[in-house]
């Protein structure tokens, strides 16, 4: 059997100083803040003073005794490394074993009977991206770093959210790998399911050692009960396993999320009758292809073969078993882009995802839980992996296939013009290939995407005339990946890009055709601006806010605190973000000059207001918009970002308005051009019938009309009306509102920007209460509003700096209580509960 050693331990990383303890996986940065040499650059303006690391080159070493290649049983020896970043010479004992310039490759070598000084030597990224734009030339991308010339995390080149921190190192697990006769070189299970029965087919590639060329070998798959065996001709084999009323993998919100484990396992002195050339029951054939896959021919029924002798090697994985398209189908709206999952379509509620950490091996399997437990639980049922980042660790797909997270994977393209010579060309078919075999078991992954905004970049951005018929990615994104996806993974989906129309024949971000990303209306425009066009997939769209208080007060020890300080302006990667951000602001407000708690508050409030004004304006034209993704759900620093939840795991505002905009139940006033419109939207599996009850009301309170309205919203659907002109508020006086409630849903419609809104002074009452059995820390925030209180937000970060609150931004009306939950708190007395709640005051 298969013998793996894990090489962990006993790393040193070179330096001017000697050698330093090395963490494997990790990267030259962790190693030496680890070492007390460079600053934490997450941390003030350190970020430019450890610049220098990515500027030069490094070694990791360590040693491998005889006995860990030699003499071990076993006909060879393998070392195997999931992940070295980036351009690498690997030796052992002055030996060359091989060069890498993938940071998202697998690379494996022969070592067997060889020992010594194993030593991985890193050259700087720049000098590697500077090697290979010398070779293919100059290309436009959106920023002045060369990440389109290596296959590297490109953000770690820094991003208008993230810092430039070029990493170097062992960033995934290394290890040897002992073995005899042959292994399992690759297994790709096709999932479908038809009429109730789920289907496996299992494909396998096998290498063999040179003893093991003529032996017979025969592989066994099984799931969920259902077995099957093969034969091995050559290096191919292809099982089928059949499992009847198979319990269906769904999104959440949809339904269970069942997962089975599929084992395949490889031995020696296969087959009990049979022959090997793929005329029997259980066997196969078929020759490499020379791509590193091979392919294959023949089935297994599960009736046939059964496999004796020794075993060699074995895989297990967890899949799910479910149906995935997507509709493109073209109507009289334009063309659309609807995932259908098990039949069922689906309106997804998406987040982007960047890398949880510039440094990705500091991103434990616990974190990715964590952050991903908070993405389900605002309501999220899509997550769409990035193409500036990396393929995550298997630890995430397995998180999201747990809690039904569909995954949309980019490829890893993002904001440039690609050359496709080599070295690259060969470079992205490998990598595409790898990961694409690595992910495919995972029932989560519903899409593969070719990049992130390259095709728009090339037709919009003036690249195209720039380029003068050089290459720049079209081939990878309409040719090379969709062939490869074709081949090795024919169960899902394959868009060229996002955004993308679906041809050239539309502009690649037409709102009409495909997906768009709707960055007009953050760069140039008030967020009301959202509710001027429905496209068919809003895959990017989103608004900045500053962190949490207690997020920038750890970031920026000892600085006072204003929206242009030094720190805050060095934490804003985004061009002209605070300009944007106070613009933002000014539309609805009165701008605070002076008052740096007051302009936090608001451009949070902002934030929350802009995201769930696109989101329920889009909701509301369900089916003809499919989804919304916003931009983004975390962070990968401490930073003023786009992002729900920061550099530090604490939920913004945000956070807590996506919980609302994307239940499953969503009430919401839609302006109309002959006023306001109730849309009514249930994603829910079941009818909606409930009374809704709108209130005309003036700012102090009064009544002015009110009526109830019966509603039935069938399942999956969205319910539409407009509003009894009499309910209509007074858009002259700016002293009225429209108020929806439907049991513990609200919606407002406020006709006019909050600066010309007669808005009371806001009076309400707190009490805090210590709740029974909730521990140290918890307790619960009790507001009685007097007056109208708008966005009543408690900062839960200002009582401890781990207390949240499960509530986010609330409007109260005169009389109405709200109770606030919170754990965590090291301040609970009522001035410091005082002191941490925010609302909308008059100006």
């Amino acid at each position: 059997m298969k013998e793996v050693v894990q090489l962990a331990e006993g790393w040193s990383l070179c330096h001017s100083d000697g050698p330093l303890p090395a963490r494997v996986p990790g990267c030259v940065h962790t190693d030496l803040l680890a070492a007390g040499l460079i600053p934490d650059p997450f941390l003030g303006a350190n970020e430019p003073e450890v610049a220098w690391v990515g500027r030069r080159s490094w070694s990791y070493v360590r040693d491998l005794a005889a006995s860990d290649t030699a003499g071990t049983g076993h006909e060879r020896t393998d070392l195997v490394f999931d992940g070295l970043d980036t351009a690498a010479t690997v030796t052992l004992d002055g030996r060359e074993l091989g060069r890498t310039r993938n940071m998202h490759r697998r690379h494996r070598f022969d070592v067997t009977g060889h020992h010594g000084r194993l030593t991985v030597d890193f050259a700087s990224a720049y000098d590697e991206a500077a090697s290979v734009r010398a070779l293919t030339g100059e290309r436009p991308n959106v920023y002045p770093e060369p990440f389109q010339y290596i296959r590297k995390m490109a953000c770690s080149f820094g991003w208008d959210w993230g810092p430039t921190l070029v990493t170097a190192g062992i960033w995934r697990p290394v290890r040897l790998e002992r073995w005899s006769t042959a292994r399992l070189a690759g297994v790709r299970p096709l999932v479908t399911v038809q009429d109730g029965t789920g289907r496996v087919e299992v494909r396998v590639e096998v290498e063999r050692t040179a003893q093991g060329a003529a032996r017979r070998l025969a592989v066994r798959a099984a799931v969920a009960g259902a077995e099957a065996h093969a034969a091995v001709d050559g290096t191919q084999a292809v099982l089928t396993l059949d499992v009847p009323d198979v319990s269906l993998w769904w999104p959440r919100g949809y339904g269970a999320q069942p997962l089975y484990e599929l084992e395949v396992e490889l031995t020696e002195d296969g087959a009990e009758g049979g022959t090997a050339d793929g005329t029997g029951d259980g066997t196969a054939s078929g020759v490499e292809n020379g791509t590193g896959y091979g392919t294959a021919s023949g089935v297994a029924n599960g009736a046939g073969n059964r496999t004796t002798g020794r075993r060699l090697d074995s895989w297990r994985r967890r899949i799910g078993f479910r149906s995935v398209e997507l509709d493109r189908s073209p109507d009289e709206h334009g063309t659309g882009f609807t995932l259908v999952v098990n039949g069922v379509p689906v309106f997804a509620r998406g987040v982007n995802w960047i890398p949880d950490d510039v440094f990705p091996s500091r991103i434990t399997p616990e974190r990715y839980r964590t952050r991903l437990r908070q993405t389900a639980d605002a309501g999220v049922d899509l997550v769409r992996i990035w193409g500036g980042g990396i393929y995550e660790d298997d630890a995430f797909y397995d998180v999201c296939d747990e809690l039904g997270l569909m995954v949309w994977q980019d490829f890893l393209f993002a904001c440039a013009a690609y050359p496709e010579e080599q070295p690259l060309r060969g470079e992205v078919e490998a990598e595409a290939r790898d990961n694409v075999v690595r992910l495919m078991p995972h029932p989560s992954l519903v899409l593969w995407n070719g990049n992130n905004e390259n095709l728009w970049g090339f037709r919009d951005w003036d690249w195209e005339p720039a380029l003068a018929g050089d290459s720049w990615g079209g081939g990878y994104y309409l040719d090379l990946l969709p062939r490869v996806v074709a081949e090795l993974d024919p169960t899902r989906p394959y868009t060229a890009g996002s955004p993308w129309s679906g041809s050239w024949d539309h502009h690649p971000n037409d709102p009409a055709h495909g997906t768009h990303h709707s960055w007009e209306v953050w760069n140039r425009r008030d967020y009301a601006e959202y509710r001027d066009s429905v496209p068919r997939f809003v895959s990017e769209f989103g608004w900045q806010a500053p962190p949490a208080m207690a997020t920038l007060r750890r970031a920026l020890p000892g600085e006072r605190l204003a929206p242009d300080s030094p720190g805050m302006l060095h934490h804003q990667k985004a061009e002209d973000g605070n300009g944007k951000l106070n613009r933002g602001v000014e539309r609805h407000f009165d701008l605070p000059t002076d008052d740096f708690d007051r302009w936090h508050y608001l451009t949070q409030v902002v934030q929350a207001r802009a995201v769930a004004a696109g989101i329920e304006h889009w909701r509301a034209h369900w089916p003809v918009c499919a989804g919304t993704v916003v931009w983004q759900i975390n962070d990968c620093w401490p930073v003023s970002s786009w992002a729900a939840i920061d550099g530090d795991g604490r939920p913004k505002p945000l956070y807590h308005e996506l919980r609302r905009v994307y239940a499953d139940r969503l009430l919401t006033l839609q302006p109309g051009t002959d006023g306001p419109v109730l849309a009514v939207v249930n994603q829910a599996a079941e009818p909606w019938q409930a009374p809704v009850t709108l209130r005309r009301l003036r700012a102090d309170g009064t009544e002015v009309a009110h009526l109830v309205v019966d509603v039935t919203v069938a399942p999956r659907s969205v319910h539409r009306q407009e509003v009894p002109r009499e309910l209509a508020p007074d858009e002259r006086s700016g002293k009225e509102l429209l108020v929806a409630d439907c049991r513990e849903l609200r919606a407002l419609h406020v006709p006019v920007p909050d600066k010309d809104f007669a808005y009371p002074a806001p009076r309400y009452d707190v009490a805090v209460e210590s709740p029974v059995g909730g521990g140290a820390g918890s307790v619960e925030v009790v507001v009685t509003a007097h007056t109208l209180v708008r966005d009543l937000l408690l900062q839960a970060d200002r009582l401890g700096p781990d207390a949240v609150c499960d509530t986010g931004l609330r409007t109260l009306l005169p009389g109405e209580r709200a109770r606030l939950r919170v754990v965590g708190a090291t301040e609970a007395g009522a001035n410091a509960v005082r002191a941490a709640l925010y609302c909308v005051a008059p100006a």
